[in-house]
């Protein structure tokens, strides 16, 4: 459990304090305005932060498995090298964000808003991305095997060099994307 309560991180942020390289699993700061807030580094595995804004948050480095983001609003937020495993990004608003080298075993991000956003060399092994809109978004050399894309937005996503091995992408709208070099074997369209 979180070594410190609600109010206290809610007081620390108040107060300018950092938050990170913090124990925060379990916390609950749903609703919570965030804006900019840095969670660099912090265990923030199987926190709620429903519907909070964290517009520009930083989770770089994070422990985040399990935690649920549903419905979020995460524009600009920094997830790099951050682990993610299983954790529930559905409804959330991506634009812009960024997961490079992220760990994203299994996320779900069912009707996520992700125009513009990074997931170059990220693990999205099995990711749930049915009904995303990912237009301009880049995969470059990202692991996506066996990941769902059905009914996706990719209009001008960069999948150079990814690996989309088993990837589901049945009615996905893959106008102007790009593939170079992308292992495609066994693709389900």
């Amino acid at each position: 459990m979180a070594a410190l309560s609600r109010e206290e991180i809610l007081k620390k942020i108040s107060q300018g304090e950092s938050l990170e390289n913090m124990n925060m699993s379990g916390i609950d700061l749903s609703y919570e305005n965030l804006k900019g807030v840095s969670f660099a580094g912090s265990n923030l595995s199987e926190a709620h932060m429903q519907n909070a804004n964290l517009e520009n948050a930083d989770f770089s480095g994070a422990s985040l498995d399990r935690i649920f983001l549903f419905g979020a609003n995460l524009i600009n937020a920094n997830f790099d090298n951050a682990t993610m495993v299983d954790a529930n990004l559905q409804d959330t608003n991506l634009e812009k964000a960024s997961f490079v080298g992220a760990n994203l075993f299994h996320i779900k991000l069912f009707g996520a808003q992700m125009e513009n956003t990074n997931f170059e060399k990220a693990n999205l092994e099995t990711a749930r991305f049915k009904r995303g809109i990912l237009r301009s978004a880049i995969f470059k050399g990202a692991k996506l095997i066996d990941a769902h894309l059905e009914r996706t937005d990719l209009r001008d996503a960069d999948f150079s060099g990814a690996d989309l091995s088993g990837a589901h992408l049945s009615m996905a709208k893959t106008d102007g994307a790009r593939f170079e070099g992308a292992k495609t074997d066994g693709i389900k369209k």
